[in-house]
């Protein structure tokens, strides 16, 4: 009975441990010419493809696409896309104003969220933090802060700031934090914790040893993040406009509304200029830090 009991045992072992695929679609048995016999699973292939197309079939209806209107209406789109690539460049002289004020706002934001960053990775770090509550109510945050786009965290806040650049800096700020803080914990958790607890042992509180024994392993990937945040912000920053909370966003939403396609060449050959020359100094930067 115990012999018996242990077969069934292992048998049922065995089926639970077999994907649901094989047991529906039983796998072929292949008789070599040495009397061996393989198994070949049947590929899963034909099964992804049918679940794709149902998917595909379900959001065409939900979606309401219709290929006729992109036929007849596609050559408008080319239409458009020729006056913007015909920017008006007298018009630079009212898209200067937004443009710095886009840059200051992603500047400071950047500036600010990856300072308080900062104290929220070493609260989210599971081996600087012990405390287990703590710990996951900051990753909540986190998660929360990171979760929530920056158009509705600026929409927020322009409702609380009022109109206006500040409301854009506070979002980019909360933003920001969330991202590099979330980064940066990751990163925490990767050094080499000897000498933290080398400083402990000798006496040192918590933010002494971090600081002493941390900071200098994870400074220049944390100075990596903030300049790769501070790229992310330029372009959010550029339609925090569309909700009140200023920059080029005010000046695209406006072109738009007044069909004004060659005033809007020139604000997104602007901010297309702008991107490039951060791109190129933060990844010199970066490398510099690597």
């Amino acid at each position: 009975m115990t012999k018996t009991g242990d077969k069934r045992k292992d048998k049922t072992e065995i089926v639970e441990k077999t994907p649901l695929f094989d047991r529906i679609f039983k796998p072929e048995v292949i008789v070599l010419e040495n009397g061996h016999s393989v198994t070949r699973a049947k590929s899963r292939l034909p099964l992804i493809a049918f679940f794709v197309c149902i998917a595909l079939i379900i959001s065409v209806i939900v979606t309401g696409f219709d290929i006729g209107i992109i036929i007849s209406r596609g050559r408008e789109f080319f239409v458009i896309l020729g006056r913007i690539f015909h920017p008006d460049f007298s018009y630079f002289d009212k898209v200067w104003g937004p443009l710095v004020d886009t840059v200051e706002m992603s500047l400071l934001g950047t500036i600010v969220g990856s300072l308080l960053g900062l104290p929220f990775a070493i609260l989210a770090s599971s081996n600087i933090n012990k405390n287990k509550p703590t710990l996951l109510f900051v990753r909540l945050i986190l998660s929360v802060l990171r979760s929530v786009p920056t158009l509705i965290i600026a929409s927020a806040c322009s409702l609380i700031f009022g109109l206006g650049t500040f409301a854009g800096t506070v979002a980019i700020t909360i933003f920001t934090l969330g991202i590099v803080a979330k980064m940066l914990f990751e990163s925490i958790e990767t050094i080499d914790m000897k000498p933290y607890e080398a400083m402990q042992s000798f006496g040192g509180s918590t933010l002494q040893s971090f600081w002493a024994a941390c900071i200098p392993q994870i400074l220049p990937t944390y100075l990596s993040h903030c300049l790769y945040c501070f790229e992310m912000n330029v372009r959010a920053a550029s339609i925090l406009g569309y909700v009140g909370a200023g920059g080029l966003g005010i000046l695209i939403n406006e072109r738009i509304g007044w069909r004004d396609y060659a005033g809007l060449g020139m604000v997104l050959l602007s901010l297309f200029i702008l991107v490039l020359i951060i791109d190129f100094l933060t990844d010199y930067f970066r490398s510099k830090l690597s």
